[in-house]
């Protein structure tokens, strides 16, 4: 697998080299830090050009003491005179990476939802999986992961995930999420009504597809586990229902997970603008940081 970091020397990109660094292998992966001298020359304006050169390598620097020692392959140093996430776009593309790693902590909820922040203009421009780190990695335990089912992402989800390294104190589960007009249990008002015999039928109706919805869900949810590298086995599936990227976020923060492992479906721009996207709402206003995998369309 090959990873590409990009850093800009806060404290947000130096935890995401931190947290890359515990989903690789060491004795086969590749790493490579990404700098954009454009945006340190943007924060140093008419500074001599050796001192812009040696401040990106310093960065670079600080940035590889991150990872874990013992990689086999040397670490590469890429840079772009391009705008960051052009350049981090164009870099990735010509080093062939399987994975983009960048950081997303200490934005506030406006620059988050902009559009044109590198991270989100990274997110929407990349065609592979994307980690958003929004938290740094964990100390003194292993990561606990949330592993996102949806049956159009799922084996976009499984495979993103079989390349990734878990070393064997990671705690990953696997989530899905009732999610059809009828999903949940009776509610009070209908049950209330029940023997009357004009809702008895509605009423039969609801409880039969919500528990063939649920049953089917748990199904697919196991199915979908055992595709699953050997860290999320251990956990039993969560079913859950409502809105999926409330419960994903709830359940999240519940279990203390570290990391959200998500599908980002395609969808058109009148569905995301009228229902909302779950892979950005949870992106926006998870707590964890948040690796997306993206599905292409299919016809």
């Amino acid at each position: 697998m090959k990873v590409l970091i990009a850093v800009d020397g806060s404290a947000g990109s130096l935890d995401a080299v931190a947290l890359a660094g515990r989903l690789v292998n060491p004795a086969a992966d590749e790493v490579a830090i990404y700098f954009s001298p454009l945006e340190l020359e943007k924060k140093l304006p008419g500074s001599p050009k050796a001192m812009v050169e040696g401040a990106a390598a310093a960065i670079v620097d600080e940035a590889k003491r991150h990872l874990p020692e013992g990689l086999a392959k040397p670490v590469q140093s890429l840079h772009s005179s391009r705008a960051a996430a052009i350049g981090i776009l164009e870099a990735a593309g010509s080093w062939h990476a399987d994975l983009v790693v960048v950081g997303a902590r200490g934005m506030g909820t406006v620059e988050r939802l902009l559009l044109g922040s590198v991270s989100r203009a990274v997110l929407h421009g990349a065609h592979l999986p994307v980690l958003v780190a929004r938290s740094p990695a964990p100390v003194g335990r292993g990561l606990h992961v949330l592993a996102c089912h949806h049956e159009k992402s799922a084996a976009a989800v499984a495979k993103a995930l079989a390349m990734l390294h878990w070393p064997a104190s990671t705690r990953g589960h696997v989530i899905g999420v009732a999610e059809s007009m009828l999903a949940g249990p009776l509610p009070s008002w209908l049950e209330k009504r029940a023997r009357d015999p004009d809702t008895a039928a509605i009423a039969k109706a609801w409880e039969q597809e919500h528990a063939a919805e649920v049953s089917d869900l748990a199904g697919r949810l196991d199915t979908f586990k055992r595709s699953l590298p050997s860290a999320f086995q251990a956990a039993a599936p969560i079913v859950v229902e409502g809105n999926p990227a409330e419960k994903i976020i709830a359940t999240a923060k519940a279990d203390e997970d570290d990391l959200i492992v998500i599908g980002r479906t395609p969808t058109d721009a009148l569905s995301r603008w009228l229902l909302g996207s779950t892979s950005e709402a949870v992106l926006v206003h998870s707590h964890a940081s948040v690796l997306l995998v993206p599905v292409e369309k299919t016809a």
